[in-house]
């Protein structure tokens, strides 16, 4: 059972890991992302540190141009090293009545009750189950209706995203998704005209692989331009 649920955590963590290390490579070549040879050191040092667990069995190199000032390639490579004798990821025991389980339904009933611990957790504060205010019964069935409604449509992303390999929490994928936003730039031409231009911001490394697993566009909502006349 320990074994099962510390191989869970490190692939989570290698999946992660390896996303932003792609996604810091790949941006070598395109505008506005990170170039600068020391920056990118610099960048690889914050993702060493933040997944610690991980990156020590990882080898990065880097390849600059030839002023040494310009980051023009990331090479990664994962080196499995076999693990001592007295060294130990931690222990994770669970305790049942029901004797005639395997490990196997054993686990994934914990998970379930897990997940379900959720679900309440997400109805009362997430998504705004509690507190109510109305005071009569329709409005409260009301309430409890959208909620109930909503909490579907969040079930029914997480299922999705689950079918990908991706077991991330309601909060953890809301945290995420959330530096992504619509901005609104308003500039005026020579004739007087007032111009909005409304688009999505660029999804980092970690949003283009729950909108790639949704099957959704990087760029929610397009670009809309409004033109207003003087």
């Amino acid at each position: 059972m320990t074994d099962a649920y510390d191989l869970a955590i490190q692939a989570h963590f290698i999946s992660r890991f390896e996303q932003e290390l792609e996604y810091l490579a790949e941006g070598l070549d395109k505008p506005r992302r990170l170039k600068n040879a020391e920056k990118v050191r610099e960048k690889i040092g914050r993702l060493r540190q933040k997944y610690a667990r991980v990156a020590k069995n990882y080898e990065i190199t880097t390849q600059n141009d030839e002023s040494g000032k310009k980051t023009i390639a990331i090479n990664y490579q994962r080196i499995e090293h076999k693990q001592e004798s007295d060294e130990h990821s931690g222990v994770y025991c669970l305790r049942s009545s029901h004797k005639d389980w395997n490990e196997s339904k054993l686990w994934h009933t914990y998970t379930l009750l897990t997940d379900l611990e959720s679900v309440f957790r997400s109805l009362k504060s997430e998504l705004g189950m509690r507190p109510v205010y109305h005071q009569k019964t329709h409005r409260v069935e009301g309430h409890i209706f959208i909620t109930c409604l909503a909490y579907n449509l969040v079930h029914q992303i997480r299922l999705n995203l689950k079918a990908k390999g991706i077991n991330d929490s309601w909060e953890t994928i809301r945290t995420t998704l959330s530096t992504q936003m619509r901005t609104t730039a308003s500039l005026q031409d020579e004739n007087g005209e007032l111009i909005h231009l409304r688009k999505s911001t660029y999804p980092n490394a970690e949003q283009q692989v729950i909108l790639r697993a949704l099957e959704l566009k990087w760029n929610p909502g397009n670009t809309q331009k409004t033109i207003i006349a003087p």
